[in-house]
């Protein structure tokens, strides 16, 4: 499942709020993020970031053989959609709070009894 970030808004920023992790694997070619869905390493929800994409699968398992990069991914389907939309209302969250943050007024300093003697 493909999610198009919202403009103006960090994609690693979207998946941090989501309860996403990034991945060390020091065989990776390029920096991924996860999401656990129980206490074991599987299966968990699987994400890369490409520009201002986020490529979303479930991996429901680690790869069978040795040497073999392939797994049991799911790219589509029920469980998938669902946590897309999360991820999707998160980024929605996410906006409205950076638009409510650039319309708050910066605050004064305050002027407490000695300020207000001395100024």
């Amino acid at each position: 499942m493909k999610i198009s970030v919202i403009n103006n808004l960090d994609p690693v920023m979207v998946l941090r709020r989501a309860g996403y992790g990034q991945v060390m694997d020091r065989r990776a070619t390029e920096i991924s993020y996860n999401r656990r869905l129980g206490s074991g390493f599987y299966p968990r929800f699987h994400a890369y970031i490409n520009g201002t994409v986020i490529n979303l699968h479930l991996d429901q398992k680690q790869a069978s053989y040795e040497g073999s990069s392939a797994h049991s991914g799911e790219y589509d389907g029920d469980t998938v959609e669902t946590e897309g939309q999360r991820i999707i209302e998160s980024m929605t969250r996410l906006a409205s709070e950076n638009q409510t943050a650039e319309n708050t007024p910066e605050p004064t300093e305050k002027s407490g009894f000695w300020g207000r003697m001395f100024s």
